[in-house]
């Protein structure tokens, strides 16, 4: 009984609070939409999961220049197909997404050669862009090889 009371008096309250106020859209919106989205994050579940991914990489990927790093997570927020395939386990998609990579050596050369102009970029420095085939400059950081270790060792985290 002293809930539907309690309700009453709020009502007559608000009632009166508004009398002397002009009604906006806004306002509508404002009291309709308070229940919307209610139990749900208003962060879009796609964007949850790039989150998710690039938040793994960064703390499981070992990088010291960061490059790899930066340059594989702009892969991830282009792979928006693969991820939404798998919101409610996004490593899976970053699974998918490290196995197409190490299985295909277009892609892994790809790859690199991004990661070699972003170190280029960050350092203000001349890469070292290893062609397929040719063994790597003594001084590139980020060569065919190494960069198919660091994806392998993050790919084994995912797998364990």
């Amino acid at each position: 009984m002293t809930s539907d009371r309690d309700k009453e008096i709020q009502d007559n309250i608000r009632q009166e609070i508004l009398l002397g106020r002009q009604l906006s859209l806004a306002d509508i919106i404002g009291r309709e939409g308070g229940d919307f989205l209610k139990g749900e994050s208003p962060v879009p579940p796609l964007v949850q999961a790039i989150t998710e991914i690039n938040f793994f990489i960064s703390k499981n990927l070992s990088d010291s220049s960061g490059a790899l790093q930066a340059v594989l997570q702009n892969w991830v927020k282009a792979d928006e197909a693969g991820i939404s395939q798998h919101l409610n386990h996004p490593l899976l998609a970053l699974r998918q997404l490290l196995e197409s990579i190490l299985n295909n050596s277009e892609l892994l050369y790809e790859l690199v050669k991004q990661v070699d102009s972003k170190w280029g970029q960050m350092y203000d420095e001349r890469p070292y862009f290893q062609l397929p085939g040719q063994p790597p400059h003594p001084e590139d950081e980020y060569t065919h090889q190494s960069v198919r270790d660091k994806l392998t060792a993050l790919l084994q985290l995912i797998q364990d």
